[in-house]
């Protein structure tokens, strides 16, 4: 190979949902990679993962296991994960317990049996659980070589073997001076925080050579189907969100009257923010838009984090989620990140190729998050909206407001900004009655009605009526008539 020819490293996809992405495209053949973490954080569940996805006749799997537990106690809580493929256990995949080396704190011997199963088989993944255990074994026996000598050799005899390796350690700080950090080609540290009565655990891709990773703390589950990771989305996908927009193609919101006030319609490809106090009929507008979108022959997707979405919404949403034309996210699992209901969306969206999402509500959504994501809410809502706009969705999402009538605000989170269309709904007291008005706050680059409107909820949805002719002061809650001009002072008004 010439200076001018560039080496070609293969990545191998890990089977590890969302991995690949934080990873920048995969794990690089014959690399020398490190899974840090503490205790039942799920580094074993992740080897195993990836071992099963990968290992096969042409790329066999060798598993060492030190002094934690026994291979067949590890196989016996593995057989619970989907990933499971019992056919592959000594077929392609060998587990060999070191722990009789270990014991002699001799990590010569412990070299030795591995070059030895290593030449036996050949393998083409290598996998040693766990290998602080090698450490502390090495500390309190008599070795006659030290411990950079021996991850030193260990990485050159994987290498020469063309293996890509991977050694699982109970590390709680990143700061641990040990000098497989120095040696590994990727160090992937897991995390497992508590707060308050939520437990979270994340992902951070701390290095991995020859390759850009995705910088940050990327949350994960461990689930029946193993572990899935939440890549933040991804704004660089190519969609009909970039395209131009076209202000004349719009889309009916299902509640008659509404989409006259909107000029037309909601242009395809906007993001709405529907804000209004408890009760104003905001999940029943969310719901009308995407009957309204499944009538036209459009499917549509709806995160819902107040009710279940085929309760107390109507039949003919119920309907259509039973049909699956309508998909649900489930938003119940504890300790949510704004990444993972993204993941989840975008997911669903090209599931069922969906013109239509629905968030209801931005309060609700709040409150399922875990605690350790609630100050950053701002910020990762921003992304995931934008990766909506990418995906050329058409998106209404839904604010829960008080209604403060010296205060006219459209979202207690600062994010009005990110939306292109506002429509906000507010009581007023007219003639000792509580009435509705809705009106159109905010329309991007277009025409819109300025118009506060009466409307009603009945069995049929939302009916916008007429405007509250004769009255000044609707939006602080307790409308006067307004006088005529005509009048003289301190005369009776006939508005």
């Amino acid at each position: 190979m010439t200076t001018s020819e560039k080496a070609k490293i293969n990545r191998l996809p890990t089977g590890v949902p969302g991995l690949d992405e934080v990873l920048g495209g995969g794990l690089p053949e014959f690399s020398f990679n490190v899974l840090a973490g503490a205790p039942g954080c799920g580094k074993t569940t992740l080897a195993h993962q990836i071992m099963f996805a990968l290992a096969s006749p042409e790329r066999p799997a060798l598993y060492f296991t030190v002094m934690g537990e026994p291979p067949l106690k590890m196989l016996r809580y593995q057989q619970q994960f989907e990933f499971f493929d019992s056919d592959k256990v000594n077929a392609c995949i060998r587990f060999v317990n070191l722990s009789e080396e270990t014991a002699s704190g001799d990590l010569r011997k412990v070299l030795a049996r591995m070059v030895a199963e290593v030449e036996a088989h050949g393998p083409g993944l290598v996998f040693v659980d766990s290998f602080r255990s090698v450490v502390l074994a090495q500390d309190a026996g008599k070795s006659f070589i030290g411990l950079q000598d021996f991850i030193q050799q260990l990485g050159l005899l994987m290498t020469s073997w063309q293996a890509t390796t991977f050694l699982l350690g109970e590390y709680s700080s990143e700061n641990d001076t040990n000098p497989v950090f120095t040696v590994a080609d990727g160090l992937i540290w897991l995390r497992q925080s508590t707060q308050r009565n939520s437990v979270v655990r994340k992902m951070e891709i701390m290095k991995m050579r020859g390759q850009a990773t995705l910088p940050g703390l990327h949350t994960f589950r461990i689930e029946g189907a193993g572990m899935h990771v939440f890549a933040p989305p991804n704004l660089g996908e190519t969609g009909e969100g970039d395209k131009p927009q076209a202000l004349d193609d719009r889309l009916g919101l299902g509640v008659p009257g509404l989409d006259e006030m909107l000029g037309g319609g909601l242009p395809r490809g906007y993001s709405l923010l529907v804000a209004g106090p408890t009760g104003a009929g905001k999940s029943i507008m969310a719901s009308a838009f995407l009957v309204e979108g499944a009538r036209v022959g459009e499917t549509g997707v709806i995160a819902a984090f107040e009710q279940r979405p085929n309760r107390s919404r109507g039949a003919a949403l119920a309907k259509l989620i039973a049909s699956g034309k309508v998909g649900v996210i489930d938003a119940r699992a504890p300790g949510l990140s704004v990444d993972e209901i993204a993941t989840l969306l975008i997911a669903e969206i090209h599931r069922l190729k969906a013109s239509r999402v629905v968030i209801d509500s931005l309060s609700g959504f709040e409150l399922a998050l875990a605690p350790t994501f609630r100050e950053d809410f701002r910020e990762s809502l921003s992304r995931m909206v934008l990766a909506l706009a990418s995906s050329g969705v058409t998106t209404l999402m839904t604010s829960e407001l008080e209604d403060r009538y010296d205060d006219l605000r459209f979202s207690p989170y600062g994010t009005a900004f990110l939306t292109d269309a506002i429509i906000v709904q507010r009581y007023i007291e007219v003639d000792s009655r509580l009435q509705r008005v809705i009106a159109v706050a905010k329309l991007r680059a277009s025409m819109h009605s300025s118009e506060l409107r009466l409307f009603t909820i009945d069995d049929n949805g939302i009916e916008i009526g007429k405007t509250l002719d004769g009255y000044e002061g609707l939006l602080g809650g307790r409308p006067t008539r307004r006088q005529d001009k005509r009048t003289p002072r301190g005369g009776a008004s006939d508005g």
